[in-house]
């Protein structure tokens, strides 16, 4: 497989370096991308930079994932008008632990393969350089001209934000180095990242030509939008993680199932890694019958099973189909706290105490509830085969409801109808 052909058909290349690809064309080469440990997990938006490196090692190369413990202790300027907070080691060492566990499920860091994967830190080289060395053998090789022809450090000179800070100014610089550092000591000759990186990725390729005369390369990626040109990865209640303790698989297969049309035409090339000719059938077959919602449910098939698992997947989709009544009292059952709450959300809550276990159906709902208005618009629906408690008809408006009815251990699940669902917790 040709690297940058790939990237190309799947619209994840913005710029590319001239010589980049005959560099790539002619050995396998190595080409790191940097992430930023400012947390524990990665998310969605740090995705696309991670398929790119996947994508580079299946095509035969060697890709870095550089942890910035370094630079995140300063801060990338590029897009952004504030200075950010600076986080300590520890917390540094622990965000980096995280993220190479997330990692390694995508990408090879183990086997013998001489394109296995590396995961390296800038802190570990960059603790022991002094401010005077660095000034000294680093600072005299860039003009503070050729800085501040940058985007990134133009816009905040001309009054977006708060000015810049020194911190700030120095990260092309260290950025710049790390480059220069991977190149001379693992033979790194590319390096990755998104298009908003390009004036810090070519700070380190001049960086190694003016020091030691080399020829490195940068491979840029577009900035993912959303097709309403709103930022991609966020949602309302924030950032759509990979880790199941803040986003957990139910909410991220939903996240990828509710794309737009023409996002899910786009992210199907980019988060997955069908090939050319699947996601074009895929893509013709969405297009006869869009409400069918083909692409939207292979693409969160694909991405839910490659970042959670078969098994997590199969779960988010049987949570769904509760709430669209083709689930059965069993699915319902199977259900942990958290999903149910989730899936839930939004339809009309009650909570009643312990003592109300062991109560007649029709008074928990009409007396207790006020689910419904009275006892005889229960009994109505009732008979009419209109009402379920767990997913299961209520066929007997007396019938107990007792703890072996309860779902979690504290919930029950009353439901009028196809779509109208109220849900009582019991404390």
């Amino acid at each position: 497989m040709n690297f940058v052909e790939e990237l190309e058909w799947r619209g994840m290349i913005h710029d590319i370096m001239p010589g980049a690809k005959e560099q790539l064309e002619k050995e396998m080469t190595t080409a790191y991308l940097g992430i930023d440990p400012t947390a524990d997990s990665l998310h969605i938006g740090h995705l696309v930079g991670v398929m790119i490196l996947k994508h580079f090692q299946r095509c035969g190369h060697r890709p870095i994932a550089l942890v910035g413990g370094a630079t995140g202790m300063i801060g990338d300027p590029s897009g952004k008008s504030q200075e950010r907070n600076l986080l300590d080691e520890a917390t540094l060492r622990h965000n980096q632990e995280a993220i190479k566990a997330q990692l390694a499920k995508l990408i090879d860091f183990d086997s013998d393969a001489p394109n296995a994967a590396l995961l390296v830190n800038n802190y570990d080289w960059m603790k022991d350089f002094t401010f005077l060395d660095f000034a000294r053998d680093i600072g005299k090789m860039i003009t503070v001209n050729y800085m501040m022809a940058k985007d990134s450090v133009k816009k905040r000179f001309n009054g977006e934000g708060d000015g810049m800070s020194f911190t700030e100014f120095t990260y092309q610089l260290l950025q710049g180095y790390d480059f220069l550092h991977l190149y001379e000591t693992l033979g790194c000759k590319v390096q990755l990242g998104g298009s908003d990186q390009w004036g810090n990725i070519t700070t380190g390729t001049e960086l190694i030509r003016r020091k030691l005369g080399g020829e490195a390369y940068a491979i840029t990626c577009p900035l993912i939008k959303k097709a309403d040109g709103t930022k991609f990865g966020k949602t309302e209640s924030g950032n759509v993680w990979l880790d199941a303790r803040y986003t957990s698989p139910y909410k991220f297969y939903q996240f990828w199932l509710n794309v737009s049309d023409d996002d899910a035409k786009s992210y199907i090339r980019i988060f997955t890694l069908l090939d050319r000719e699947t996601v074009e059938s895929l893509i013709a077959e969405h297009e006869e019958a869009p409400h069918l919602r083909v692409l939207q449910k292979r693409l969160a098939k694909e991405v839910t099973t490659m970042i959670h698992s078969a098994e997590e997947y199969e779960k988010a989709v049987a949570a769904s189909n509760i709430l669209f009544g083709q689930a059965t009292a069993e699915a319902l059952h199977s259900l942990d706290e958290q999903t149910l709450l989730q899936v839930f959300d939004g339809v009309p809550q009650f909570t009643v105490s312990k003592e109300a276990l062991g109560c007649p159906f029709i008074e928990l709902v009409a007396e207790k509830c006020n689910i419904f208005a009275s006892k005889g618009e229960t009994r109505k629906l009732v008979q009419g085969g209109g009402i379920s408690l767990n997913k299961e008809k209520v066929t007997d408006p007396m019938r107990a409801v007792t703890e072996e009815d309860l779902i979690a251990g504290k919930y029950l699940l009353v439901q009028k109808g196809k779509k109208n669902y109220y849900l009582i917790t019991v404390e």
